[in-house]
């Protein structure tokens, strides 16, 4: 089964923001959880800076699709259980690479 790919480039920056916000939740509430002396995963520093990468690329013009996966690719394959919205960030990949779904299959 492949992966359903953004059909337009509002739709896409759409699922960037959803992404980041994400991120974001994720390690407030990673944080707020935390006991003392406990450390974040080592997942999550990377895949913060990963996507919010790509939303700086889309607001200043600089994002190129491409064909090669995101950055955060491999630590979604590691630590998905631990990412409740890897879907997102896979749909987002799969975009990444192949491209919008202009047509609609």
């Amino acid at each position: 089964m492949s992966l359903r790919r953004a059909s337009s480039v509002d739709e896409y920056v759409d699922w960037i923001r959803a992404a980041v916000a994400e991120v974001e939740d994720l390690r407030d509430r990673l944080e707020f959880g935390q006991t003392d002396g406990a450390s974040l995963p080592v997942f999550l520093a990377p895949l913060e800076a990963g996507v919010k990468a790509i939303e700086r690329a889309m607001r200043d013009g600089s994002y190129r699709f491409g064909r090669e996966d995101l950055a955060f690719i491999d630590l979604i394959a590691e630590h998905s259980a631990q990412i409740p919205f890897h879907s997102l960030l896979e749909q987002i990949d799969e975009t990444h690479r192949r491209g919008l779904d202009l047509e609609g299959t």
